[in-house]
């Protein structure tokens, strides 16, 4: 069940409803039901394995708490781990490896049967072993509700693409009974409103040109491919951010807060700050549950870039089974390395021509080359494979074309005029939304403080703007998350 399909349109509010008019006792159990039902609505089966994964790790949770520092708290937090990757292992990677070793060893060996990649399994799976971490590293005891832990691993709103939650934030929260907060229901329906703008007008939209483009790239110019691969960093930021909002959305009006997943990433002046902004639910669980158990920055500077490394090709490889997506976390780990290396010789550089690193127009361009360098990382993680990656890049040097910038070859990428104009204005909001979130001022406060007619001639420009894009594409299915296939 896609969040901009008509049936969440129809299933949410019930399920709103419901939570709100049942007694305490049973609004748990009734997200629980909900959230399951939200997850098999995409493949009954795949309900088996959530609840799977959700009792080993619930059951593990409590052996680690009772038995102290006993030989069995470590057996029963490496049963944990074990069964759980296992499971993420042959589901998402067992095919990929297989086809690998067929083609060093040049056998044709295959399975039986083919492998279906369950929705979500590699965000419920993080979060259900990062609350084990939490459990023995004693950061909380175990829970021994298993309503309420079933209800953290698979609460539907962050189920299937995040954010990855911490048990110390989102399992507390259902501890309180959810009561109806008109505020809540305010601002959850403003995030919303703006994650489906991000999703339907700006993604989707987007997603037309760059897919024409990356369709076909032999037959365009170096510079048209560039612009294709900057809009696609746009594409699976609003894809991926509006899939975030209006997670965090629905479960605001439910009175579950949930954590930011993004933060201005494209306002980055350095790789490193990207990663504090981009997926931060992900980044903070790779830090915490697989940098620092390496040594994280506590140790020799040779030893501190190989974790740096192994971190960001993990996190590559979570993206996908394909060497074009672990080559993509190797590039953001080698940028990281390289501009910590780096750091004494720029430092001696400003003082040599006198230059002042918090100048607005230092900032700029520093913001300008790390979007560079996003966006070369993006061509790589775009491809369909390395090697076709490496033909884009080629064709960027050898074809590159300003001139088809200007003469009107952008109109031939499959968008109407209508659509370039909506694009267009729909990024201008996505700017100044980002704009008003760096200077610390969230879109839902700014809008709650305007004048009612501001406010609802807001909501009626954006709610024209999704329209006019769902007219677009009448008759079509919802399109797919981005992140949904990984």
């Amino acid at each position: 069940m896609l969040f901009n399909s008509v049936s969440f349109l129809i299933y949410f509010p019930i399920v709103v409803l419901v939570c709100f008019i049942i007694p305490d006792r049973f609004k748990n159990i009734w997200l629980l039901i909900a959230s399951y039902y939200f997850y098999m609505s995409w493949n009954a089966k795949y309900g088996l394995l959530i609840l799977l994964s959700t009792v080993i790790t619930y059951v593990c949770g409590i052996i680690i708490d009772r038995c102290g520092h006993h030989i069995w708290r470590k057996l029963s937090f490496a049963l944990c781990l074990v069964s759980n990757f296992s499971i993420l292992f042959f589901f998402k990677y067992f095919e990929w490896i297989l086809e690998n070793i067929n083609q060093l060893f040049g056998r044709n060996d295959s399975l039986p049967f083919t492998i279906l990649l369950p929705v979500g399994i590699s965000f419920y799976t993080f979060q259900a072993v990062g609350y084990t971490f939490d459990v023995y590293r004693g950061r909380l005891k175990a829970e021994k509700n298993f309503i309420d832990y079933a209800l953290f691993v698979s609460f539907f709103p962050q189920l299937v693409a995040g954010p990855i939650e911490r048990s110390t934030n989102l399992l507390s929260q259902f501890k309180s009974p959810i009561r109806f907060d008109a505020g809540n229901v305010t601002k959850g329906l403003q995030i919303m409103l703006w994650g489906y703008v991000e999703k339907v007008v700006i993604a989707d939209n987007l997603a037309i040109l760059v897919d024409t483009v990356y369709g076909d790239y032999n037959a365009y110019s170096g510079s048209m491919l560039v612009l294709a691969s900057a809009l696609f960093a746009i594409q699976i930021y609003c894809d991926f951010g509006g899939y975030s909002h209006i997670a965090i959305g629905a479960a605001k009006v439910l009175g579950v807060t949930l954590m930011d997943n993004f933060r201005q990433p494209f306002f980055a002046r350095s790789i490193r700050e990207h990663w504090r902004r981009w997926h931060i639910s992900l980044s903070g669980w790779f830090r915490d549950y697989l940098y620092i158990p390496l040594g994280g920055s506590r140790c020799s500077k040779g030893r501190k870039y190989l974790n740096v490394m192994i971190t960001f090709l993990a996190s590559g490889m979570w993206h996908g089974a394909s060497w074009h997506y672990i080559i993509w976390g190797g590039l953001h780990g080698g940028y990281q390395v390289i501009g910590e290396m780096m750091t004494p010789l720029k430092k001696k550089i400003w003082e040599l021509l006198h230059i002042n690193p918090e100048h607005i127009v230092y900032q700029t361009l520093q913001r300008v080359i790390t979007f560079f360098l996003i966006v070369i990382t993006f061509v790589v993680f775009r491809a369909n494979s390395f090697r076709e990656s490496l033909e884009i890049f080629k064709i960027i040097v050898l074809r590159f074309e300003w001139s088809r910038l200007i003469d009107g070859s952008v109109m031939n990428l499959g968008l109407v005029p209508a659509q370039c104009l909506l694009v267009i204005v729909a990024l201008i909001l996505l700017l100044a939304v980002d704009i008003l979130h760096e200077r610390g001022v969230h879109f839902s406060l700014w809008i709650s403080e305007k004048p009612r007619a501001v406010r609802w001639g807001v909501y009626y420009v954006l709610t024209f703007l999704i329209l006019v894009s769902i007219l677009q594409t009448f008759g079509q299915s919802a399109s797919s998350f981005l992140y949904f296939q990984f």
